[in-house]
């Protein structure tokens, strides 16, 4: 299973890294940072899709619960982050 490689190899440069549970299928990898311990980085769009079709939740609901329960959890320096890409279909700002 890809998440198996994907948290042993974020436990192999911090053996303290936390991991979200339930989110197996948006872990993508390892953040590196200066003077921080690495932590496990997830994809937040792949998330919302876990949420979707795990839970049975709308969209919205996906988001929200994201929010507040997610992205508002701090467990100290070793808590995951998440990875928010811009929409692809947006046009790019032109100035």
């Amino acid at each position: 299973m890809k998440a198996d490689r994907v948290k042993m190899f974020v436990a192999e440069r911090n053996p303290d890294a936390l991991f979200a549970d339930g989110f197996e299928d948006a872990l993508i990898g390892v953040g590196l940072r200066c003077a921080q311990p690495s932590v496990a980085i997830y994809d937040y769009d792949r998330a919302i899709r876990v949420l979707i079709e795990r839970d049975g939740i709308s969209f919205e609901e996906a988001h929200e619960h994201m929010g507040f329960n997610v992205l508002g959890c701090w467990a100290g320096p070793n808590t995951p982050l998440w990875l928010m890409k811009p929409d692809e279909d947006e046009d790019e700002d032109p100035t």
